[in-house]
């Protein structure tokens, strides 16, 4: 089987649209055709009537069926862009959101005002999309990357090397569940996107999430909150004096985010919203318990 690029992406287009709209069906087959060509989607459109060969043909073919049984296209790909950068991904952690830019935006504009090369920890790291990206733009920071996994590290670890990083950010395993480790030493500043699924919308979820992405990423315990009550508790000790806590959470949980703040001796700086106008992120700061 041969065909022309051009003959190629009308037939991936028209295979998704008895399930997506015209619009994202026409986004699925652009970016599958160029994963499987290896063309920027610019080339694709300048060469389009090149003809291809049939291994071309069942490459495309074989990952629009793994589109029409629900991956997500950032796993077929292996790859998806967060905040500017192209991070490599797989099943072992979470697909980057645009959510997720929330608290990212929030963590980079406080730690531009932090002291001379600020220390700063990306706790469940997973991918690392976070504290690359507070790496990428603030260019004296020191981002320490830590997660339970050992497979999302080794993701991580990649994203480090891809954006050649190594000199200012490293991974290191740590579970936010438990006392902070004394060798992390202290951070100016903690951003995470801790698991906030609660355990009824575990579910709930769409067969994408439910069936591909890692549980242990998204599963916050019966109300959603385990993790952050676990961060507060283990993680404060490995602030310094003063220093910034970042936090994104999901839909209606800023309440209980909050309370959980406020209790174990932190002040809210500021909230932010993600661009569907949610609330989505906390910076807070902590200022030690009464009696402490």
């Amino acid at each position: 089987m041969v065909a022309t690029l051009k003959e190629l992406y009308l037939a991936a287009r028209e295979g998704f649209l008895p399930t997506e709209t015209p619009q994202e069906a026409a986004f699925l087959a652009r970016n599958l055709l160029s994963h499987v060509t290896g063309l920027r989607q610019e080339e694709l459109l300048a060469r389009q009537e090149e003809v291809v060969s049939s291994s071309v043909c069942h490459a495309l073919e074989d990952e629009m069926g793994r589109i029409l049984e629900g991956e997500p296209l950032a796993y077929v790909l292996g790859e998806w862009e967060f905040y500017g950068l192209k991070l490599y991904v797989n099943r072992d952690v979470l697909i980057p959101r645009d959510d997720t830019c929330a608290v990212t935006g929030l963590a980079i504009k406080k730690a531009l005002f932090l002291d001379k090369s600020p220390r700063i920890l990306d706790l469940c790291t997973g991918s690392g999309c976070i504290g690359l990206a507070i790496a990428s733009r603030v260019k004296d920071a020191r981002v320490t990357l830590a997660d339970l996994s050992r497979e999302a590290l080794a993701v991580a670890k990649k994203n480090i090397t891809l954006h050649h990083l190594s000199g200012r950010v490293s991974c290191v395993q740590a579970d936010a569940a438990q006392a902070a480790p004394g060798f992390l030493g202290k951070f100016d500043m903690i951003v995470s996107n801790p698991p906030y699924i609660s355990t009824a919308e575990m579910g709930e979820l769409p067969k994408s999430v439910r069936c591909y992405e890692p549980e242990l990423a998204l599963h916050g315990g019966a109300d959603g909150l385990d993790f952050y009550r676990a961060i507060a508790e283990n993680f404060t000790s490995a602030l310094k004096p003063g220093g910034i806590l970042c936090l994104e959470f999901g839909l209606g949980q800023e309440k209980g985010v909050e309370e959980i703040l406020r209790n174990n001796g932190y002040t809210v700086l500021e909230w932010t919203r993600d661009n569907q106008e949610i609330l989505r992120a906390v910076c807070a700061q902590y200022q030690g318990k009464e009696g402490t």
